[in-house]
């Protein structure tokens, strides 16, 4: 029965992927963001093609900048970021771990610097660099407390899933087993549910950037990242950035609890 779960899954992936590849050319997104949606959708199959036309598809031409507008839209837009990069690097350490052998708390912490590193340096200050005037080194200063406290949410989410998962699932520890990569998709799709309403409290307090519209007539000209909107955040950051830790310790040692039951 789970094979043919697999095998629905996998089928329903490929056909929202192909819809989301091409039909989100014409979006007026920032490439980044567009690029992140084709991810997240490899991820999260027709959950993610689905967050796509609710959260960011046109409904009708001239309406993305009113339609993306709600706060809602703009804290997707932010965790589908974060999910999209980070995910990225948690999968090659995944599939690194279990070349060389790694298991427990050491593939976790494989995990989480690959897929920080690359969520951080990559998809969050390469790829929108210009929108932080153009400079590298800014653009890490500017995103780095927010990739962090995502990516907490993110992990504490996803960690006791793939973890409970493969103690219960033969062969899902292999990366040359579909069941493997099933699993992940559920851990992203769990970590990406926890990682949501972190990502609320940054947009709301403008430490994130949202969805955007790029229409093409505009794009050369990147639009301004906003961060920072002079106030200070409360919860303070500090208190947000311990919480994020706490919670993800709590993942961890909850996944460890499971495993071994």
């Amino acid at each position: 029965m789970l094979d043919g779960v697999m095998l629905l899954w996998f089928v329903l992936t490929a056909a929202a992927l192909l819809f989301v590849a091409v039909d989100i050319r014409t979006t007026p997104e920032s490439p980044v963001l567009k690029w992140g949606f084709v991810l997240l959708t490899a991820y999260t199959g027709v959950i993610g093609a689905f967050l796509y036309v609710l959260g960011c598809r046109e409904p009708l031409p001239g309406l993305h900048e009113r339609y993306v507008a709600a706060r809602w839209r703009q804290t997707l837009g932010s965790t589908m970021h974060c999910v999209a990069g980070d995910g990225v690097g948690i999968l090659a350490g995944a599939v690194l771990s279990s070349v060389f052998g790694l298991a427990g708390l050491v593939e976790v912490v494989v995990e989480y610097i690959l897929g920080f590193a690359f969520g951080w340096t990559i998809f969050q200050a390469l790829f929108m660099r210009d929108m932080a005037g153009g400079s590298y080194l800014r653009a890490l200063r500017s995103t780095f407390v927010a990739e962090l406290l995502s990516m907490n949410l993110l992990m504490a989410g996803m960690v006791p899933t793939v973890m409970a998962l493969k103690s219960r699932i033969p062969f899902a520890a292999d990366p040359a087993s579909p069941r493997f990569w099933f699993v992940m998709s559920m851990g992203l799709l769990v970590g990406f549910i926890f990682a949501y309403p972190m990502n609320w409290w940054l947009v709301a307090h403008h430490l994130k950037h949202g969805m955007m519209t790029v229409r093409p007539a505009a794009a050369a000209a990147a639009p301004a990242m906003s961060m920072g909107s002079g106030e200070a955040p409360w919860p303070p950051i500090p208190v947000m950035t311990l919480l994020s830790f706490l919670a993800l310790a709590a993942g961890v040692a909850i996944a460890f609890l499971l495993q071994a039951t």
